[in-house]
């Protein structure tokens, strides 16, 4: 029983953490968060250090009401009257080593306490100061020290810590609330210009790659072109040109590969069809008619070109490039036996070989012959069998030249083109063709190096 196939890597199910429009929100309400943290540090430092120099102020304006008093004395109903309206439970004044206690507690202070100089605090100390409220215990009490009325004096102030901690969590949790309304709204915003300018392009653009993927060469989904200039709309541009490029192509390689399926029982059709008309001719070949006999030679050739432009053009759209069999072997052998074969039907060429006889290659041997015999042949038939074939070791690759008249421009413009290089009346274009895709399966490449009125030269690189 054979195993379920997998499906393809990305086609699961998406979460909703899976999606870009809910992480850019997400990321947006925690950037804001964030900032409004780093604010808000500052920010409850400031709210400690006025809430302390309120009692502060409290104490010196009670201070300075026993300056009516004789000896800065009053009653014990007094004092404690002044203490509780600047809500704090003791001050005294400190000059040089001198303590004077001006208003004295009402009862003794129990529980622990803590030292606040407001005269040294910078903002960083409030900052910690101000988590070490947070986390006072119960019960404790600040002894704070600051300017007094003179100088050299310095007012120490004894208040209870829970009003300034219980302010402190009501200011936090007033921040936190302004915050989460400030970020949720920001956030919504943000995510909103986010979605139109950048969200919904791209899930257009991944919705047409997915769609493409699905079906390359579909009509209705391709990616349409959009008039921005970012870089989100000259990807999406550059993309609806490629997806309509590959359609195209696609539907071209169908339209093509359909048409050759006709070519091919054409040319099926046809060959058994000259072959007849082959045979009509050898039986006119015997008639004893003079005009019979001028217009027979001239007719088999035509049906001899006809024929073997069918055979070719079946044998280039059946044949696939064989996979090369790499291997050392002796270049200038395998030109001679290449020439023999090529130039034999053409005693007038001059054959030259001036590969040095020591010189070694990593070719394929049959992708080599084929090659070297096509470009021989193909020189001899440019020079109607009366020139001069070279080839020799360049710098890069094997170089083989002769001496005929040259490529035609239209033939230089569609050279490796099938059916449409030949420069002669009965060639069909493919050999140039067949020999590049030879060399490039090899790893090497087939190229014209020169062609003029003294010759033409073809290189063929070797790995």
């Amino acid at each position: 029983m054979s195993d379920a196939p997998s499906p393809p890597s990305g086609t699961g199910r998406s979460g909703l953490f899976d999606s870009l429009s809910v992480r850019l929100f997400l990321v947006t309400i925690l950037a804001i968060l964030l900032v409004e943290f780093l604010v808000f540090l500052p920010s409850a430092a400031s709210y400690r250090a006025n809430w302390l120099n309120e009692r502060v102020q409290a104490a010196r304006i009670a201070a300075l009401s026993l300056e009516a008093a004789p000896s800065r004395m009053v009653s014990e109903e007094l004092s404690n009257e002044l203490l509780q309206r600047a809500e704090v439970l003791a001050v005294a004044e400190l000059s040089d080593d001198m303590r004077e206690q001006i208003l004295p507690p009402a009862m003794p202070l129990e529980g622990p306490k803590k030292q606040v100089d407001l005269m040294e605090e910078g903002m960083m100390g409030s900052i910690e100061e101000t988590f070490a409220t947070w986390a006072a215990p119960d019960g404790r009490v600040l002894i704070i020290r600051a300017m007094g009325s003179g100088p050299g004096k310095v007012l120490e102030i004894v208040v209870p810590e829970a009003p300034l901690k219980k302010g402190l969590i009501a200011f936090g949790w007033r921040i936190l609330g302004l915050s989460l309304l400030i970020s949720l709204s920001a956030g919504t915003i943000i995510y909103l210009l986010l979605f139109f300018l950048v969200v919904r392009p791209m899930q257009r653009v991944t919705a047409s790659v997915v769609q493409f993927q699905q079906d390359p060469a579909a009509w209705t989904k391709r990616l349409s072109a959009t008039p921005r200039r970012d870089e989100i709309g000259r990807a999406q541009n550059a993309l609806a040109d490629m997806e309509s490029a590959v359609s195209d192509t696609l539907r071209q390689r169908e339209r093509l590969a359909l048409l050759g399926e006709a070519v091919a029982k054409i040319n099926h059709d046809l060959r058994n069809t000259l072959a007849t008309a082959q045979l009509a001719s050898d039986a006119l070949s015997t008639s004893d008619d003079p005009r019979v006999q001028r217009a027979v030679p001239r007719l088999e050739r035509a049906l001899e070109r006809a024929i073997k432009l069918a055979s070719e053009t079946l044998k280039y759209g059946r044949s696939n490039t064989p996979m090369p069999r790499i291997q050392t072997i002796s270049l200038h052998a395998a030109a001679d036996e290449a020439a023999a074969e090529a130039l034999g039907p053409h005693p007038g060429i001059h054959f030259s070989n001036d590969i040095p006889e020591t010189l070694q290659g990593e070719a394929d041997p049959d992708h080599l012959h084929r090659i070297l015999a096509n470009l021989m042949r193909n020189g001899a038939e440019a020079q109607q069998g009366e020139g001069d074939i070279l080839i020799r070791a360049g710098e890069t690759g094997l170089e083989v030249c002769d001496s005929g008249p040259g490529l035609p421009r239209k033939a230089q413009e569609n050279l490796f083109k099938p059916f449409a290089a030949s420069s002669r009346r009965d060639g069909s274009g493919l050999g140039l063709s067949l020999s590049r895709d030879l060399a490039r399966s090899m790893g090497g490449e087939l190229e014209l190096i020169e062609t003029g009125p003294d010759g033409t030269c073809f290189r063929l690189v070797l790995p």
